[in-house]
């Protein structure tokens, strides 16, 4: 291996013939892993699906608003349970960098698909920040809602059973994530619903690194050398700290780094 200046570890260096052969072998591996994905994907597609019975009620940009109008006439509905605790000021900054790796709706638009994010904070908080972020997607609170915790979404033992990645809180506690603080705690995660006329069904939820798939900008680091150098990554020696602290919201690179609380440091673990 060939350290850069900073001792980070580079690939060795061989002639063109060895990396076309090693390459080779790796593109072999990489079409064997697009068929499993494509398999895995169409196993997704045959999930049963549960009827949404419950009158959820949203805060949008023109007043009150049902799971149904979230749709906009469209038969699929995408929806982005996006952090964003009524004690906040700001988003989750991990939130923010899948947001911002959504791209033009358009595309969804063309294969019948709505998106839409949803957060528990209220309206004026959320149309501030998407303003600040510079963002165009339909987003509504769940202020009143039970959403969230039906979802779990926002973990809160007073108001629903603590359950994430379809975990119970006493399976989380045991991989060592904080759930048991006594403290509500928003977590990330992406829903997906689909509608015949107007009955509603739930068809899809994941989870913590489930959504990496949707994060275009680790996709692109991790067809690099470097990768998203953090520290659980393979080879190691490329991080700069654990986790993701590196992360930021896209309009705070320019400052110097600091602490973020709002993420939890145990996404990896569950």
């Amino acid at each position: 291996m060939k350290k850069m200046q900073n001792d980070m570890q580079l690939p060795n260096v061989v002639s063109q013939d060895k990396w076309n052969s090693a390459r080779k072998e790796l593109l072999a591996k990489e079409k064997a892993f697009t068929k499993a994905r494509d398999s895995l994907s169409a196993e997704r597609r045959r999930l049963p699906m549960v009827e949404v019975n419950k009158e959820y009620v949203f805060e949008g940009p023109h007043g009150k608003t049902s799971l149904l109008d979230l749709f906009e006439g469209r038969p699929q509905l995408i929806v982005q349970h996006f952090m964003f605790d009524p004690n906040w000021e700001a988003g989750c900054p991990a939130c923010s960098l899948a947001t911002d790796n959504i791209g033009h709706l358009s595309h969804l638009y063309a294969r019948n698909t709505s998106l839409a994010m949803i957060s528990r904070a209220p309206l004026p908080k959320l149309q501030r920040y998407k303003e600040r972020m510079g963002w165009n997607i339909p987003w509504y609170s769940s202020f009143d809602s039970d959403f969230n915790y039906d979802f779990h979404v926002t973990l809160d033992e007073a108001v629903a059973p603590i359950e994430y990645n379809y975990l119970t809180k006493d399976e989380l506690v045991q991989k060592g994530v904080p759930v048991d603080s006594g403290e509500s705690m928003e977590v990330p995660g992406f829903s997906t619903f689909v509608r015949d006329g107007e009955r509603i069904f739930h068809t899809y939820t994941t989870y913590a690194r489930g959504t990496d798939m949707l994060i275009g900008t680790f996709n692109y680091l991790d067809l690099t050398a470097l990768g998203r150098q953090e520290d659980w990554e393979q080879p190691s020696g490329r991080s700069d700290g654990n986790g993701k602290t590196w992360l930021r919201r896209h309009d705070e690179y320019e400052h110097a780094f600091e602490s973020k609380a709002c993420c939890h440091s145990k996404e990896e673990e569950l």
